[in-house]
């Protein structure tokens, strides 16, 4: 890559953002980030340009994508809630889109999710889908990445089962437990994104580990490689949402939806016979990090909170970068 080409992450404060943004900095081009989170620049070894989501405003939108030769989009929502919503997060995605053409950026990589559909009833995956074929119309080069469940650094849902393991005399899951995951590491996610930003064609890329894991065998995975292994319950989906939700209180935060339980139940979150683009295995990485790994609750709601009013245009808050 030219050292002065420009490179755009959505959400370079964020989580998968972040990674991006740093393996675009090793390679020595300009990155700008376009978020709504107050700037921390002791994320990254070289200065970054910091820009906002001005999502009502397009023409300070297209501004800020001028002169990009890639676009990596990591924006999204999580779950629907009180100032932020898929159908915001998919109209703020469009004008973003819509931009990133206006200004005549060479190439979007947007993060995606496994198993989009727009017939699906799960609001997640069929907004997801809906973005897919907004961009794929576009007329912009694109590329498309499909991760399941991201791990490494300071993810939630990994470091929350752990967190959980620790101290609880059991666990549950949903059903009998069976459904799939197939988790990838942030940094190869973050690996294929930056290499899709390169490629010339279009192309979705299914962004998934080199391990396949049933979720009961999840937990019994990880609470082997800590140290705490734990007799498993089967309880229905209702069950276990009041059980979360019922923690989520004490923690003030949201640890499942209903939606999050249908999905993993559906075995969304895995794909079938399709080779892992991922190479680093969740079971050799919280082997590493054994002794660290769920120490800490990792809070969703608590992510969205270092956003400053004066950084935030009016109408556009964005729930999550991802």
């Amino acid at each position: 890559m030219p050292s002065d080409e420009l490179h755009v992450v959505t959400g370079a404060f964020g989580y998968s953002g972040r990674y991006i943004a740093r393996r675009l900095l090793a390679l020595g081009v300009r990155v700008r980030t376009l978020t709504n989170r107050r700037p921390r620049p002791e994320l990254f070894d070289r200065p970054i340009e910091v820009h906002p989501l001005a999502f009502d405003d397009p023409a300070r939108l297209r501004e800020a994508l001028q002169g990009a030769a890639v676009l990596y989009n990591t924006y999204w929502v999580r779950f629907d809630r009180a100032g932020f919503s898929f159908d915001r997060a998919v109209a703020n995605t469009l004008r973003l889109f819509e931009a990133a053409r206006a200004a005549g950026v060479r190439r979007v990589v947007h993060v995606s999710i496994t198993n989009p559909s727009e017939a699906s009833p799960l609001p997640y995956f069929r907004a997801k889908a809906r973005l897919e074929r907004a961009l794929q119309e576009s007329g912009l080069s694109w590329a498309i990445l499909r991760p399941a469940v991201l791990f490494g650094g300071d993810d939630i849902l990994i470091n929350n089962i752990a967190w959980c393991l620790r101290p609880l005399p059991v666990m549950a899951v949903f059903g009998d437990g069976s459904y799939r995951l197939q988790p990838i590491h942030v940094e190869d996610l973050a690996a294929l994104a930056v290499e899709a930003g390169q490629e010339p064609d279009c192309c979705l890329i299914h962004a998934i580990g080199p391990e396949t894991f049933t979720y009961r065998g999840l937990l019994e995975q990880l609470g082997e490689l800590l140290g705490c292994p734990r007799p498993i319950l089967s309880v229905s989906p209702e069950t276990g949402w009041w059980a979360a939700r019922l923690l989520g209180w004490f923690l003030d935060d949201v640890m499942l939806t209903r939606d999050e339980i249908a999905g993993l139940m559906q075995g969304l979150l895995a794909v079938d016979d399709v080779p892992a683009t991922g190479v680093i295995r969740l079971t050799d990485w919280a082997r590493r990090h054994a002794a660290t790994l769920g120490l800490h609750y990792a809070s969703e709601l608590a992510r969205r909170k270092p956003m400053t009013a004066e950084a935030e245009p009016r109408g556009s808050r964005p729930g999550r970068s991802e």
